[in-house]
């Protein structure tokens, strides 16, 4: 099976989960985009897929972390 790599992405003073080269979706915070991801996760590996899933840490001049 192959590759399937989330990563969360801040856009402007929002987040998205960057797949497939796509920014998907729009969240408050960086919790609510993970929750997302993990539930796309969850599902490639049910599907026999290696996950990669990456969260940036805080950042102290976002208010939104």
């Amino acid at each position: 099976m192959g590759l399937a790599q989330y990563a969360i992405v801040a856009v402007g003073d929002r987040y998205s989960v960057l797949h497939d080269g796509n920014a998907q979706g729009d969240y408050a915070t960086r919790e609510a985009a993970f929750e997302s991801a993990v539930l796309a996760a969850t599902l490639a590996l049910k599907q026999g897929h290696e996950v990669h899933l990456s969260v940036p840490g805080n950042d102290p001049d976002r208010s939104n972390n």
